[in-house]
């Protein structure tokens, strides 16, 4: 029963954590441009509103069917938020410049912000809110021991990718010429 359980969790851990989206490139930016420590503090925001999503859809499973009439209004606002984001920093003038190969010093002050940024990026996108509301709806009649084994794995899987990614971004930024730069922040945007 469990491993089924923990099967599920690593698949949707798995769609979730490669899945393109801002979440992805913001990883890569903020590990390319400061240091592995500000991609981590982005990955733990974004944990922590996973791990809020997962709580709230669980315990709101029964009442889903409600939630199901403000669909639209969470795509479109959600969206719309994404994309003014999205607009600003495609709009911003910035000069490329090559990461430096020294480490910026951040204090405490700049990982919380790093991290509330991965937590507003993550908490706004209407694509994770149908994942989890979908994973909740679908796991509802499952036991609540059950939704744990599944929701865990499926958690835990998402978080440790995210850490790889961090690693990776953090392994290649020597190689980045200062047009690869622009491009990866336009493409973040």
């Amino acid at each position: 029963m469990y491993g089924t359980a923990i099967i599920g969790g690593l698949l949707l851990g798995l769609f979730m954590a490669i899945s393109v989206g801002p979440t992805l490139f913001a990883i890569i930016k903020y590990s390319l441009n400061n240091s592995y420590k500000t991609g981590l503090a982005f990955v733990l925001g974004v944990s922590v509103s996973d791990v809020i999503y997962v709580s709230l859809a669980n315990m709101a499973a029964p009442l889903l069917q409600q939630l199901s009439k403000l669909e639209k209004s969470l795509y479109y606002g959600g969206g719309a938020v994404l994309i003014i984001i999205g607009l600003a920093g495609l709009l911003k003038k910035t000069t490329p410049q090559k990461p430096s190969t020294e480490i910026n010093i951040i204090t405490t002050g700049h990982y919380f912000k790093i991290w509330f940024s991965g937590f507003l990026i993550n908490t706004l996108n209407p694509g994770v809110i149908i994942n989890w509301l979908a994973a909740a709806t679908i796991t509802a009649h499952a036991t609540i021991s059950y939704r744990f084994v599944f929701f865990g794995s499926c958690l835990a899987l998402v978080l440790g990718i995210d850490t790889l990614k961090v690693v990776l971004a953090d392994t290649i930024r020597q190689k980045l010429t200062e047009k690869k730069v622009a491009y990866l922040q336009r493409i973040s945007s």
